[in-house]
């Protein structure tokens, strides 16, 4: 693999083990949870990929082999689960180098002390090395699709290694316009910032073989001009782009919000045309009625991060009232330095306990969080027809599962195994789109160790400049 001109020599990697061409595979013998429309599990089943296409599923003995037979057949034993591969709905690669670096804040005390000054002193090396290392703690926690907001510079960064990652993802610049607390490096003029999305759309769009996708991505409603964001709407339109910011995740941004604009975040963007049903918005915690029947009516789509909501003290989603009210919600793990890990496992199991004590233990049975997991937030990422579900015609993004562990066994119904028991640690192998990007645990698109080494070298770089 090439590595980035964007990074300096003395960041460069020596070439690791390539992921595998998208070809024939068979999997065997592994129950299959295929999340079809009637969430069928195969308790012995079989995953035939041809291409980087899912061409069949079904029983044991049932799969159509090309003559010859699957150009790789896995033999699966006991234990072993073939899921779709998961799906984030809201992270931050910009932030995982400052993992650790800033706890135990609320929300705007947390962006202004922390957070910003921090993107703010980000360069080219510094940038990549942060998402490179969640990158790989996403892929090998079997996480096969984001959708990322990156920091306000050096954007191109982050998808040239999303790139050499192997993952799949929808990525965009973050818009800040308005002097909201951030350094002044971070504060930008709306046309220069417009016109820079615009030609990352139109570089990114569609790039790796569709792997690869623009979100327009303003902060936050307080961070933005109206202009910039009804400018910032019409852009992803005319392009087919998805847009994505943060929306009522603290009660103080609320009131401030309210203040600005006279009316509530949702309120807001829905008056000024930037609701919609490409619109995904992270957090919708303190949300009004009226705001709940908007985002229905509009179709916009939330990201519920239970794991950051709860470490800021921001607060607790709605999210069966969220569901019930037909809105597509899924999951993401938001920033390192929220949460402080990336891992979907956690965030599965928090959504489905953090309801129970309000409304009761029947409230979002595993099967419901693990939708979340899987084709809402496909759904989310408007790939609902492409990724999120095991079935033919659908991109073979997978993840085997080995839960024959002492912390999963014995075997009961799998969707609760899964979201009450399971780890990212039970993460065997990683399949995006036909291609193998970890195997046998080990990550096959990038060296872990020197992803670990260089994470540290340029967080020390990055603390000195700031």
């Amino acid at each position: 693999m090439s590595r980035s001109p964007a990074v300096p020599p003395d960041a460069a990697r020596p070439p690791g083990p390539p992921a595998g061409a998208a070809c024939s595979v068979l999997l065997r013998g592994a129950s299959v949870l295929t999340m079809n429309e009637r969430r069928e599990v195969i308790p012995r089943g079989e995953v035939l990929v041809e291409g980087g296409t899912i061409a069949h599923v079904g029983p044991l003995g049932s799969a159509p082999l090309p003559p010859g037979g699957a150009g790789e057949t896995l033999e699966l034993g006991e234990g072993a689960v073939v899921i779709p591969g998961l799906v984030q709905a809201h992270v931050h690669l910009c932030q995982t180098l400052f993992r650790n670096q800033a706890d135990d804040l609320p929300l705007l005390r947390w962006l202004r002390e922390r957070i910003w000054p921090l993107e703010a002193a980000h360069d080219e090396a510094s940038l990549a090395a942060s998402a490179e290392l969640g990158l790989a703690e996403l892929l090998r926690g079997g996480t096969t699709a984001i959708l990322d907001m990156a920091t306000v510079h050096h954007t191109e960064v982050i998808f040239q290694a999303a790139a050499r990652s192997g993952i799949r993802a929808l990525i965009g610049k973050c818009h800040m316009d308005v002097d909201a607390g951030q350094p002044r490096a971070l504060y930008e003029r709306p046309a220069a910032s417009l016109a820079e999305a615009v030609q990352l759309c139109e570089r990114w769009q569609g790039a790796e073989g569709g792997r690869l996708g623009y979100a327009f991505a303003p902060r936050f409603a307080l961070s933005c001009s109206e202009g910039l964001l009804r400018e910032l709407a019409a852009a992803a339109r005319e392009r087919g782009a998805r847009l994505h910011t943060h929306a009522a995740e603290n009660a103080e941004e609320c009131r401030l919000v309210r203040a600005q604009t006279g009316r509530d975040n949702v309120e807001y963007f829905a008056a000024i045309g930037l609701a919609g049903p490409d619109l995904v918005l992270a957090h919708c915690i303190h949300l009004s009625q009226r705001e709940v029947e908007l985002l229905a009516r509009h179709g916009v789509a939330v990201a519920h991060c239970p794991s950051s909501n709860l470490k800021l003290g921001s607060g607790l989603a709605r999210v069966p009232e969220l569901r019930a009210a037909g809105i597509t919600v899924g999951l993401g793990a938001d920033g390192a330095p929220c949460n402080n890990n990336l891992d979907a496992f956690v965030e599965m199991r928090l959504a489905a306990l953090l309801q129970k004590p309000r409304l009761g233990a029947q409230v979002l049975p595993a099967a419901e969080v693990f939708a979340m997991a899987s084709v809402e937030g496909a759904r989310a990422l408007g790939l609902e027809g492409r990724i999120g579900r095991l079935a033919a015609g659908m991109e073979a993004d997978l993840v085997v599962l080995d839960l024959d562990d002492l912390a999963t066994v014995p075997p009961g119904d799998l969707f609760s195994t899964i979201v009450y028991a399971a780890q990212s640690r039970h993460v065997r192998h990683v399949m995006v789109a036909g291609r193998w990007v970890v195997k046998d645990r080990q990550l096959l698109t990038l060296d872990e160790e020197r992803v670990r080494a260089v994470a540290k070298e340029q967080l020390a770089a990055l603390l000195r400049r700031l």
